[in-house]
């Protein structure tokens, strides 16, 4: 474990044509100890290509692929157990950062002795444009807040492997993430919300979250095979969800 090093855990299928603007703002950081983890899920495009051309420009950016097509929740793992920084920051391979990102996420969390934390963020289209939509974050959220409505962007979330460790991402094709920080919720008592818009979000047409009918059977998965809660709170959690959705709460 390097002390001060922020590893950056960022996952990747078929995403040649957004993951250089990421790449992009990642190296366009203010604070600049860093190394990017790529995991490549056997895409099938030009991520590949794209990816060599920083990293024959730059040693702290490293890429790996995966033997055989395993999803998400198996890449960042791997990408997880290759990491040296003493912190850990995730940022999938279509979003973006804002230039002060790490910089002040870090002091955030040093300051305030935090362990694990996420910050606000905000909605792009496939092009890039603004959708004028702020996703604010919650002061604290602990294990069954997230649960409820899960306020944490993924590619906000940083925290500090010296003190929690590392773990095993939960392998389901979505809500991976979500399963990621319940784990997480069970050894640190809070994930710590910095209202600070500090990253984009791009939403993708044609990516698993956008049809929400297929990812109402991910969260049924999470709550009953990987949380193990019982048929009713599962229920209820997976309607709570629903209703979010439907009246665009969330």
């Amino acid at each position: 474990m390097k002390k001060g090093l922020v590893s950056v855990i960022m996952p990747t299928y078929n995403c040649g044509k957004f993951i250089g603007e990421t790449l992009d703002c990642i190296l366009a950081q203010t604070y600049s100890v860093w190394e990017i983890i790529i995991v490549d899920d056997c895409s099938t495009d030009n991520t590949k290509e794209i990816v060599r051309l920083y990293t024959e420009k730059d040693s702290r950016i490293k890429y790996y692929c995966l033997d055989t097509n395993s999803g998400a929740a198996v890449a960042r793992t791997v990408a997880m157990k290759l990491a040296e920084g003493e912190y850990m920051a995730f940022c999938d391979s279509d979003d973006l950062w804002m230039p002060e990102k790490l910089e002040r996420q870090l002091e955030f969390m040093q300051g305030n002795d935090y362990a694990f934390s996420c910050t606000a963020y905000e909605q792009i289209d496939e092009k890039g444009e603004r959708l004028n939509r702020i996703i604010k974050t919650v002061k604290k959220t602990n294990y069954n807040r997230l649960l409820l409505d899960c306020p944490v962007g993924n590619s906000t979330v940083m925290y500090n492997v010296e003190k929690m460790g590392k773990f095993e991402v939960p392998d389901i094709r979505k809500r991976n993430d979500d399963a990621l920080w319940l784990q997480m919720l069970k050894k640190e008592a809070y994930i710590w919300g910095m209202p600070d818009v500090l990253m984009k979000y791009r939403i993708r047409q044609n990516s698993i979250s956008s049809n929400k009918l297929k990812v109402i059977k991910y969260h049924w998965i999470l709550y009953r095979k990987i949380e193990h809660l019982n048929l009713f709170r599962s229920a209820f959690h997976v309607f709570w969800w629903c209703f979010l959705k439907v009246f665009r709460i969330k």
